[in-house]
């Protein structure tokens, strides 16, 4: 039975970051917008007479310019019916150029030498905020995200997109701003509370919940400067600490300091023991593997030195013991189940 020992030594840190980097401005956020068109040079990849929607959409479109023509009568395979996705940025402005993304939504098989036409971009309350026009570019992708396909049936119209409508956002006139953690945690709220009080030495900032941190403009200061100086202050801030797990490729990301809790694990034929001890020492005649890994005499056998009882460290040694992908997820999540992990555990 291969058998691992580790050692347990508590510690947690505090990262300084700035502000911005761990909030938002509640009001300053991006908007998605979205259209309907077609697609049209393409050298017989568009979509076939199946796709009912398409002919409707051509006849629809010659109509506009004074030619009626029955969809039924319409056999060219040359036009892709697409739907066209986009992202509106804070304070744009008419005539601010954007890249807009273009995907099939019928049968075609590549949008490769497309034109995509002219399209009108709604928000969500279905108005229209932009236009979109332009040569469809592929970029080696496809729909499925991989460059290695021969018909992509999606690709990018650079600096297609142009605003119409803009989206009215009033700081300068505003008394007051919110803040909003991008992750919600008390302690961050108050953490920002403090430094933004001690920085203008009155208090300025209130902490509303474990998000929401509510902030009043300084009467010697426009909002626009003092939004900038806010921004820019330095924070203790305590990250959340999370193990992500890709199931399908065995990815494991995971923090290099997040700290391992007692516990006893088995799992086929390895054995997990945890136990708290301030100082390890080395197994005579045993060899080192790294300067945190020791493997002893029988060679199932894992020490990990003081203070290196990590997630990282365990993962590592599952490793050198030959433990596949699989195993030492099956380990991860039976050890959160255990509450050995007190991280966040994510499965994707």
């Amino acid at each position: 039975m291969k058998y691992i020992l580790f050692f347990l030594l508590f510690f947690s840190t505090l990262n300084a970051t700035k502000i911005s980097d761990v909030s938002n401005i509640v009001g300053v956020r991006e908007n998605q917008i979205i259209g309907y068109s077609l697609v049209v040079g393409l050298k017989k990849t568009g979509d076939g007479t199946t796709s009912k929607f398409t002919l409707q959409s051509i006849s629809n479109m010659l109509k506009a310019m004074n030619i009626d023509m029955n969809p039924i009568d319409i056999k060219s395979k040359n036009v892709a019916a697409v739907v066209v996705t986009a992202t509106m940025k804070p304070f744009a402005r008419q005539g601010d150029k954007f890249d807009v993304t273009v995907s099939s939504i019928g049968d075609a098989k590549s949008l490769e030498g497309g034109t995509l036409l002219m399209t009108p971009l709604k928000g969500v309350d279905g108005k229209i905020y932009a236009l979109a026009q332009g040569a469809v570019s592929i970029g080696g992708l496809n729909s499925r995200g991989a460059g290695s396909e021969s018909h992509p049936t999606s690709g990018v119209v650079f600096n297609g997109g142009f605003i119409e409508r803009e989206i009215n956002i009033d700081l300068f006139h505003q008394q007051y701003a919110t803040l909003s953690l991008k992750e919600s945690g008390f302690q961050n709220a108050v953490g920002i509370q403090k430094a933004i009080n001690n920085y203008y030495h009155t208090q300025i900032a209130v902490a509303m919940d474990s998000r929401s941190i509510k902030l009043k403009r300084p009467q010697n200061r426009s909002m626009i400067e003092f939004l900038a100086e806010v921004q820019e202050i330095d924070m203790n801030y305590q990250p959340k600490d999370r193990i992500i797990i890709n199931e399908r490729t065995g990815t494991i990301v995971a923090g290099v300091n997040i700290q391992l809790k007692p516990v006893v694990l088995t799992h086929g034929d390895i054995t997990i023991k945890i136990v708290e001890q301030n100082k390890v020492s080395k197994p005579e005649g045993s060899m080192s593997v790294d300067k945190n890994l020791v493997i002893g005499l029988n060679e199932n056998e894992v020490y990990t030195k003081e203070g290196t009882t990590t997630v990282a460290n365990l993962v590592r040694s599952l490793q050198k013991l030959g433990a596949s992908p699989k195993d030492i997820i099956s380990i991860l999540e039976a050890m959160k189940s255990a509450g050995s992990i007190s991280a966040e555990l994510k499965v994707i």
